[in-house]
């Protein structure tokens, strides 16, 4: 089961979207992480953290999914960054090597203080 909690911090320098990424992303529902992103994008949001400390599994077909994201984000001025992720999810970002394309925090706070 995916589920998604979305919170937006106006009161940042930065406005920012925080979505908190609960259970297993894999190829059965993948689609679901990337409809949720392309919603906030169309309502205007472009600044994310993405906080995968509830996040037990992500698959290529998750991966796929934030690289779309950062892709749709980029030419808007528009941030992706990642935190807090699990052990497992960490080794599959670095596997993949993403961690060298999106920012990766240890906590959701380091995430929303970053330049």
């Amino acid at each position: 089961m995916l589920e998604f909690q979305t919170t937006h911090l106006n009161d940042t320098e930065t406005p920012m979207s925080i979505v908190e990424v609960r259970g297993r992303v894999d190829s059965s529902n993948a689609s679901e992480l990337g409809e949720h992103l392309t919603s906030l994008i169309e309502q205007g949001h472009i600044r994310f953290v993405l906080d995968f400390s509830l996040l037990v599994y992500m698959s290529s077909a998750g991966l796929r999914e934030l690289v779309n994201a950062y892709r749709r984000l980029q030419p808007l001025g528009g941030d992706l960054r990642l935190a807090n992720p699990t052990a497992r999810v960490r080794d599959v970002l670095e596997l993949a090597g993403l961690h060298t394309v999106l920012r990766v925090y240890a906590t959701r706070q380091d995430a929303v203080k970053s330049q």
